[in-house]
């Protein structure tokens, strides 16, 4: 009989609402776009020696982003001295790492941006099982695993033409579990039954290098999977993979993972062009509005009509969410990679140099409210939740480590 963790969790995608959450169960949270749970309070200045709860370091090198649940955190992890690929259990109280499987051993690509790395998606927990992506041997692997760290299947989704990585997180549906395959080679959108990993369906995506994660939004009055990317925005029945529409006009590359306000579909891309773009999702094929913004790699977050992004070079825009009107543009930081997270009307954005600037965010104005270090490297986006704030960065001295940080209120 499953626990009653186990059955709040997996009931999560569907029936409780994002304000009850204790839980970050998967890549941008509770609900999937970014927003932690309203009802909590998290720090909103911290440092090395203030509001840090524990510390621990994290073997090897990732940059997906902790799963968070119950007692536990799950990370990604790739180990290049020993060549292995691995998913860590932590306790969530303390740190302390409680389990440790290695998922692949060898096939570690040695190519990739400089920024890459070889953990880049997020586990995802579905109720019973952990899922996790990795390219491994020039191919793409789904693996579950049980909350003891124990495989239960492993998928080869597709082989993979590497070009600067990959990074797309599996997104459960209903009994589904997603995955995005995107690459030179000509890559697929693949469905796996969460239980045993048969796949379900398929849908070939063209042979353009590719980055996001799919997305499950509830627009126009249906559910749909949709990815960007490819020149493409896609979407499909996330049960049967049957095309409902299709627009051109994505660029090539794209890294966010798209987001809706209910009406429109907000997705955006950096190569070769820097384009925002909202299509309407009833399959009109209408773009509502677009702009050469470069919102690249950070995804978008949506409130209460409002679009907001944290450009790569620094820079935090609302717009309006219905005419992409631009209501303010201002200055936060630098270089970033990690996506914003909202927490009401609150945003957390940290940079490439492990600097979080914390600022409220309304159509009215921007206020920037702190900025705090940890570490000198983060790209991984934090996980907030159950009034901390779970954060994956790393110090660079001789040699590179990484750590896992809990900030809270002591």
């Amino acid at each position: 009989m499953k626990s009653r963790r186990a059955l709040a969790t997996a009931l999560l995608f569907t029936l409780i609402p994002a304000a009850l959450a204790t839980d970050w169960p998967a890549w941008r949270g509770p609900a999937r776009d970014g927003h932690a749970a309203a009802d909590q309070r998290a720090p909103i200045k911290w440092s090395e020696t203030e509001n840090v709860l524990w510390r621990t370091p994290v073997r090897g090198r990732g940059h997906g982003s902790p799963t968070v649940v119950g007692n536990r955190i799950y990370l990604a992890t790739a180990d290049h001295a020993t060549q292995e690929q691995l998913v860590l259990a932590l306790d969530r109280a303390t740190g302390r790492e409680v389990w440790a499987t290695v998922v692949h051993r060898g096939g570690l690509e040695t190519g990739g941006h400089r920024n890459s790395s070889q953990a880049s998606a997020s586990v995802v927990w579905d109720g019973d099982r952990l899922l996790i992506n990795f390219l491994n041997a020039k191919a793409i692997h789904t693996t579950a695993l049980d909350p003891a760290g124990k495989i239960l299947w492993q998928t080869r989704v597709d082989s993979y033409v590497p070009h600067q990585g990959f990074g797309a997180s599996p997104v459960v549906h209903e009994s589904l579990v997603l995955v995005a395959a995107d690459h030179r080679g000509g890559g697929k959108l693949a469905a796996l039954d969460r239980r045993t990993g048969q796949l379900v369906w398929e849908h070939a995506r063209p042979k353009i290098a590719n980055y996001a994660s799919p997305a499950i939004i509830t627009a126009a009055g249906r559910t749909q999977v949709v990815l960007g990317g490819c020149n493409l925005l896609v979407s499909l029945d996330p049960l049967t993979g049957k095309k409902l529409w299709e627009v051109e006009g994505s660029t090539e590359e794209t890294v966010v993972t798209a987001v809706t306000d209910g009406h429109r579909v907000f997705t955006s891309g950096g190569y070769p062009r820097s384009h925002v773009v909202a299509v309407e999702a009833d399959g009109s094929g209408k773009i509502a509005w677009q702009n050469p913004t470069r919102a690249y790699v950070p995804s978008m977050l949506v409130r209460a009509g409002h679009l907001y992004a944290v450009l790569d070079a620094g820079q935090a825009v609302c717009w309006r969410s219905d005419t992409g009107e631009e209501l303010w543009r201002e200055k936060v930081d630098k270089d970033f990679y990690a996506s914003p997270v909202m927490l009401g009307s609150r945003i957390y954005a940290t940079s490439l140099r492990g600097v979080t600037s914390v600022f409220e965010a309304t159509p009215q104005k921007f206020t920037l409210l702190a900025q705090n270090q940890l570490g000198d490297e983060a790209l991984a986006t934090p996980a907030i939740c159950g009034g901390r704030i779970y954060l994956r960065a790393a110090k660079k001295g001789e040699t590179r480590e990484e750590f896992l940080w809990c900030i809270g209120e002591k």
